[in-house]
């Protein structure tokens, strides 16, 4: 399966490692895995939060399923993520 994962990135020290953890896991179990926080670590620093955002959703489109981070509920970001992944039909794990 095909995994998006989904945590707070703005604000958030050491966003890094629990997505790169998360990823770890992820792939360990067979997944394939789409890490938004290293993606959007390659972008220009110009990058505003809406284009991230979009970016996000691209990612979301081709993904099968949407992982979320514990703490993800304090991300506004996160939970508009799972909204947009749950309305298209993306099935949502914590």
């Amino acid at each position: 399966m095909k995994i998006y994962i989904s945590g707070g990135i703005t604000g958030c020290p050491g966003y890094m490692k629990k997505f790169d953890d998360a990823e770890r896991k992820l792939k360990a179990l067979g997944h394939i895995v789409i890490n938004p926080a290293r993606v959007n670590g390659e972008l220009p620093a110009e990058t505003t939060y809406q284009e991230y955002m979009k970016m996000s959703q691209c990612m979301i489109d081709i993904a099968d399923a949407i992982y979320m981070l514990d703490g993800w509920e304090t991300s506004e970001g996160a939970k508009f993520e799972k909204h947009y992944a749950r309305i298209h039909g993306k099935k949502v794990i914590s």
